[in-house]
């Protein structure tokens, strides 16, 4: 319970980065997943539509140069608003300086899971529906949360990294069985992060076949319960740092009254 109670905070351990990045990592693939299914498109990375901009350059589709755009500017947008949010709460002094961009993707995702099917209706500039903008708006945030969070260590939207980095773990792992050596000077395994990045890739997989059979069997409404943990886990907080300000305003002590 300690460690969820500073899941928000500004000082931070390796164990609550941990737990973090694998609550984040199951809710990026659940949306991911599940979004695919609605939208036949993934908004948790940009690889793909980055390629698609310059394909559609060459080919000379504005369709898809317009929606490519379109996903790529909102997932930006979703970073940037990230940032805004910390460095507002740092300036205010708050300790739970995680809490406000994490509040702001939980009512995103409500709002996703209550008018996702009026959102497919709303047309954009972009040639895409309203849905994938904001789907991608959310991604951008949350990537931006939890690499601010782990100082870019932890990566929960897109799992290219860390399939990258349990590859290069295990590779290490075989060259020394090979040479029969259980250390090298020159060679050295990290047991910590394999752990860590199986542990994003399972919860990821995790969230990818819970968010599928979501979407597949009731719909928009399944990020509901999603909205609501995230909820649960910035709100009280925020809640904690009202109090807080309010108690600080209360013992400051007053001012003299100046006498003419």
């Amino acid at each position: 319970m300690r460690r969820i109670r500073f899941l928000m905070y500004r000082h931070r351990s390796r164990s609550t980065n941990r737990a973090f990045g694998l609550l984040l990592a199951f809710n990026a693939g659940a949306i991911n997943a599940g979004g695919f299914l609605v939208l036949h498109a993934y908004t948790s990375h940009m690889t793909g539509f980055a390629s698609q901009l310059v394909d559609s350059g060459v080919t000379g589709s504005r369709t898809l140069f317009l929606s490519a755009l379109g996903a790529i500017c909102a997932f930006t947008a979703g970073a940037a608003a990230c940032a805004v949010l910390v460095s507002w709460a740092r300036e205010l002094r708050l300790r739970a300086i995680y809490a406000p961009p994490l509040l702001l993707e939980a009512l995103l995702l409500l709002f996703f899971g209550i008018a996702g099917t009026v959102t497919l209706a709303w047309p954009t500039p972009f040639t895409v529906p309203m849905t994938v903008l904001l789907l991608s708006f959310i991604m951008g945030l949350q990537n931006a949360v939890g690499s601010k969070t782990s100082r870019g260590s932890i990566r929960t939207t897109h799992m290219t990294g860390n399939i990258t980095d349990l590859g290069m773990e295990l590779g290490k792992w075989a060259y020394l069985g090979l040479r029969r050596r259980e250390q090298s000077p020159l060679v050295h395994c990290d047991p910590e992060r394999v752990t860590r990045v199986a542990g994003l890739i399972a919860m990821f997989l995790l969230g990818g076949l819970v968010g599928a059979l979501g979407f597949q069997r009731i719909g928009f409404i399944c990020v509901v319960p999603l909205a609501s943990l995230l909820l649960a886990l910035s709100m009280p907080p925020i809640a904690r740092e009202r109090r807080r300000a309010a108690f600080c305003w209360m013992r400051q002590p007053a001012k003299p009254t100046e006498h003419h």
